[in-house]
């Protein structure tokens, strides 16, 4: 695993950030956040930022996007109870997928990044993106502080 670039390591270099909450169904046998628990933060994440980029009624009937690729990089430990942030951003716009970039955080460190792939088809094929779908990504561009 090679080590993130250090902007990546700072939540503010992401356009969306949230808290959530750990459960006590999260922990592994040795107390720690499982690796389940931080795919489904990690994913709670890219949620809120796809709604803010196109809220689902909004998006062409024939146009659906997929995860191809998830890539989690842990740092440190994770516990319960204490909550995480959730930082999210887009890292790269292709030409008919892009990736998202996350990092979470919890009592003020990072403690894993999250890379996505995430695939646009059009009519059941890769076509290239929509010019306002690739406006609405550079808009949540994740960059450096």
């Amino acid at each position: 695993m090679a080590k993130p670039e250090s902007w990546r390591l700072n939540p503010a270099s992401y356009p969306v950030c949230a808290e959530f909450q750990t459960r006590f169904q999260d922990m592994d046998i040795n107390g720690h956040l499982n690796n389940v628990a931080f795919a489904a933060l990690f994913e709670s994440g890219r949620v809120l930022l796809n709604r803010q980029v196109r809220p689902l009624g909004e998006r062409p009937a024939n146009e659906r996007t997929m995860v191809a690729a998830v890539e989690i990089n842990y740092l440190a430990e994770g516990h319960f109870p204490d909550p995480v942030e959730i930082a999210t951003g887009i890292g790269r716009i292709g030409t008919s997928s892009w990736t998202i970039v996350q990092a979470m955080f919890q009592n003020g460190r990072c403690i894993a990044t999250c890379d996505t792939v995430v695939v646009c088809r059009t009519d059941g094929q890769a076509k290239p993106l929509r010019a306002a779908m690739v406006a609405e990504l550079e808009a949540t561009m994740a960059r450096p502080v």
